[in-house]
């Protein structure tokens, strides 16, 4: 049944509005966000899929728009739309940044809204000053689900070029683990000694997953 032939009263977007978004479904919900259904297929039939194809919410609210053109009946604008949404509360999720690293917590919190709800991973360095305050912070690789290059000339060209003296590294693993891979420990050594090259201060290098953060010890 297509959602305007349901009573009116049952009708995901008036119920919403009659009784708040708790008495909806996560199927009806999403059927909101994707405003229609497709041929033979309503709007919560439609999100069922979409939802059965990404496995739960949570892989939903993680999976990139590209993802979801895979389901039939939705499309570009469709698959916009819901991704949109999702990265809008996470940002409205992130906590206020913190101007300064002076501890791990403090570099785990600022590459966060770069690396919380990413399939892919992806490589972040934070650039500060000698005191602590942050320059920058900058995408420096993106790889796959399970790597990311490490660029170590490239970070430090990062660093010098934003005139900074001390700086950040952390790079998220979408498995959810926080054990360091052999290259991890491997990049981080290296890393060390490329900034005291020239000058420079490696400050921490982290794991971080949506929901903790490890320090890599090298």
């Amino acid at each position: 049944m297509r959602v305007k032939d349901m009573p009116v009263a049952d009708q995901p977007r008036e119920r919403l509005l009659a009784s708040g978004a708790v008495a909806l479904a996560d199927r009806e919900l999403l059927a909101l966000l994707l405003g229609s259904g497709s041929r033979g297929v309503s709007a919560v039939e439609l999100a069922s899929r979409v939802i059965q194809h990404c496995g739960d919410l949570g892989e939903l609210a993680r999976a990139e728009a590209h993802r979801l053109l895979a389901v039939p009946g939705v499309g570009p604008a469709k698959a916009a739309r819901i991704s949109a949404a999702f990265h809008l509360v996470r940002r409205a999720q992130t906590q206020p940044e913190r101007v300064r690293v002076t501890s791990s917590s403090d570099l785990a919190h600022a590459v966060a809204p770069l690396l919380h709800g990413h399939a892919r991973e992806r490589l972040v360095v934070v650039v500060c000053d000698a005191g602590g305050n942050i320059l920058r912070r900058a995408v420096v690789s993106e790889g796959g689900s399970d790597h990311t290059p490490a660029p170590i000339r490239d970070i430090i060209t990062t660093v010098l070029t934003s005139g900074g003296a001390a700086f950040g590294l952390a790079h998220n693993h979408p498995s959810g683990s926080l054990d360091p891979s052999p290259s991890d420990l491997a990049v981080t050594t290296h890393l060390h000694l490329a900034a005291e090259t020239v000058g420079l201060r490696l400050l921490d290098h982290l794991v971080v997953t949506d929901t903790a953060w490890r320090r890599i010890d090298a």
